[in-house]
Parts: C-alpha cells; structure tokens; sequence
C-alpha cells in the first residue's frame, strides 16, 4: 500500500534520513519510534512530498509517487496530520472541515459558492466532526477553542477527505491525558481498510495500535517488529525505551 524504498535525505552534509526502506500492507497500523533529532518528521516529509529526497523512491499502491506534488499525493488518497496545527483560526470548525471536505470533492474551485450550504458536504462535515468529538462545536471559531480540540480538528480534516492512506504526526503532542485516552479510542475506530503510519511519543499508544514498529536512529531503521518483539529487544529498550519502560 505504501512503500518507503532506499529514501536517503541530505541537507549540505548533513545527512537525516539514511536508506530508509519499510513496507506498509493495507490496512496496517505502523508506528514509527526514535529519540528526538532520528529523522522521523524528515522521513512523513519525505512520504508525503513536502520534501524530495536525495534518492531512493515513494512507493503507493504500486505507482512510483516520488515527483509527484502533496496536492497530487492527495488527490490519489494520502493524507496527513501535523504536529502543529495548520488552520484558519478565525473560521470555525465547520468552515474548516467543509474547506477540506470541498476541496477533496473539486468543490473548491467554485468560488462564489458557499461550500456549507450544499448538503452533500453539510453530511460530510458532520461525519468528520463525528469521528473526532466535535460535532457539537462545529459553530465555534478555531481561535476560540482548546488547543486539544485543534489537534482532534487536525485528524478530523485529515479523515474528511477519505483517505486510503492516513499519515499522523505525533497526534497527542500537547494534550491532556483525557484526550489522549480519547485518541486512543479514535484510532480503534478508524475503518481497517484505512492503511495508518503513525509518529509518536506516547509509548502506550504506540503498544495499543500498532500492528509493526519502526524505530529510527540517527536517520536510520534499526529495528521492525511487533509490539511484543519491540519490548523484548535489547537494542530498542537500549536506544529508546529506558525511560518509558522504568515508569511502565
């Protein structure tokens, strides 16, 4: 479904990302783990074409993705969340997610037109808005809202445009625990038709949904394995999950 093949990223001599490759199956929850400065947000760069890379390849559905634009990746069913948001803050949460939704359908490009007034896509907010927890905030300004219901709002649009394959950039950064229990939940809820590569820090959640983990360091994959071969590793428990594992 997605593939990452031989991806190297240089920036002058420094180098981020080195020969990553890894295979994603369809309907796979894959977490990608590593220690701050491993190349993590270089390599969802890399995947979803905000970035070129040095060499190697972007592989989705077997066609070669690498030249092509974020727009065009979307367009053939990637989509992603940030670990900041990007948003209108002085529109609502409707308004942002009937933006998302019009420009996945080609709405969009109807400029006089007022994309909540179409029910079609009134649905589809309201959808979105369902699978994220805000459905009774959808007339609330984004400026106005907690910086937790940013980030469901962030995989909220993410999902509005019905992706085959979902890239989340470390989706409970700066929130509470209620709402990472939340995102916890949210993710069991995705339908399983829906491929999920996930950056995140929160070890409890990466156990909880991953089918496989990556672990990057210093740019590079130096393990991949289940959950339970993940907490057996030495190599991981050595790089990365001390901390995590002696408040366990």
């Amino acid at each position: 479904m997605l593939e990452a093949r031989g991806l190297n990223k240089a920036f002058g001599s420094l180098t981020v990302t080195k020969d990553v490759s890894f295979a994603l199956q369809k309907g796979e929850r894959r977490v990608v783990l590593g220690p701050n400065g491993a190349g993590k947000t270089t390599l969802f760069n890399l995947l979803a074409g905000e970035l070129k890379p040095s060499s190697g390849a972007v592989i989705m559905n077997g066609e070669d993705i690498t030249a092509l634009s974020v727009a065009a990746r979307a367009r053939r069913g990637m989509a992603r969340s940030y670990q900041k948001n990007n948003l209108f803050g002085s529109l609502t949460i409707g308004e942002n997610l009937a933006l998302a939704v019009a420009t996945a359908t080609g709405a969009a490009g109807w400029l006089a037109r007022d994309t909540l007034a179409d029910p079609a896509i009134r649905e589809a907010v309201r959808d979105a808005a369902g699978k994220v927890g805000l459905t009774e905030v959808l007339g609330a300004r984004v400026d106005a809202v907690s910086y937790g219901m940013r980030r469901q709002l962030e995989v909220g649009i993410a999902l509005s445009t019905r992706p085959s394959v979902l890239l989340m950039d470390e989706p409970t950064s700066g929130v509470g625990p209620g709402m990472i229990q939340a995102f916890h939940a949210l993710l069991h809820t995705l339908p399983r038709d829906l491929t999920v590569l996930i950056i995140e820090h929160d070890m409890d959640l990466a156990f909880d949904v991953a089918d496989r983990i990556t672990v990057l360091n210093y740019g590079e994959v130096v393990f991949e394995g289940t959950p339970e071969e993940t907490r057996a590793s030495d190599l991981v428990r050595e790089i990365y999950l001390g901390e995590w594992d002696a408040h366990a």
